[in-house]
């Protein structure tokens, strides 16, 4: 079995060299009896399961195909994609984590996160987060057109950008008290949301970041973990996606 952990892919049908690179890694791990843990911003946007288009089609039925070889895929919300439900994972038989989840490989117990909430100095975005993410808001918007659904996700991504380019560099990244307290009970943290992919051992413990897909360099960092608990970080050449 092979246990592999992937974030920030922010697919969209802008940008089709993303959506190859995923199904691409679909296909590279599908016989390999893969556990795939998408921790969130697999989307770039959500606006709701009843969203349809041809661009996500091909997906879904990648997934699909993903699964009838025995593997299995688990998704965490990101900040991008926190309206993802069972109605569209469903389809393929994902399953919907909670926001921290804690999973034990070989004797070693990680918890796994997207990653935004540790970033406790971002009080502005802390904020924001707590009226967008609330249920009966969430609720009330699915009832809503998509048209509209699709406005105000355009409007989110542009305040997004607008808000990083007045943030310094040390708000936007996780607060060390709040990696300290993640870590508690667990030996190692996996998370994304920053796009900072590194390994941070920290005393007997790790904290592991894992990449943005969208980095200039055309890969994405990766973390695979097999029966026996041995890490390997890897890039994964979206490039080489036609």
């Amino acid at each position: 079995m092979t246990y592999l952990f992937i974030s920030d892919l922010h697919l969209s049908p802008e940008h089709p060299r993303l959506i190859r690179g995923f199904l691409d890694l679909l296909q590279s791990y599908q016989d390999r009896h893969t556990q795939l843990y998408i921790l969130g911003d697999w989307f770039n946007a959500w606006i709701g399961d009843d969203y349809t288009a041809p661009w996500l089609d091909e997906i879904v039925e990648k997934l699909q195909d993903f699964h009838r070889h025995g593997n299995q895929v688990y998704f965490q919300v990101g900040n991008r994609d926190f309206a993802l439900g069972y109605d569209f994972l469903k389809q393929f038989h994902g399953i919907l984590l909670p926001d921290i989840y804690t999973l034990n490989i070989s004797g070693v117990t990680y918890r796994l996160e997207h990653g935004d909430a540790l970033c406790t100095d971002d009080v502005a975005y802390q904020r924001f987060k707590k009226i967008i993410r609330n249920p009966y808001l969430i609720a009330l918007l699915k009832r809503t057109p998509l048209s509209f659904r699709q406005k105000l996700a355009n409007g989110f991504r542009k305040k997004s950008h607008d808000d990083k380019q007045q943030k310094t560099y040390a708000i936007m990244d996780v607060h060390p008290k709040a990696v300290e307290t993640a870590l508690f009970d667990v030996d190692i943290l996996i998370h994304g949301h920053t796009h900072r992919p590194a390994i941070h051992p920290l005393g007997q413990k790790t904290r592991i970041v894992l990449g943005d897909w969208r980095e200039k360099t055309n890969q994405a960092m990766i973390l695979e973990i097999d029966e026996q608990g041995h890490q390997n970080f890897i890039q994964w050449n979206i490039s080489s996606s036609r």
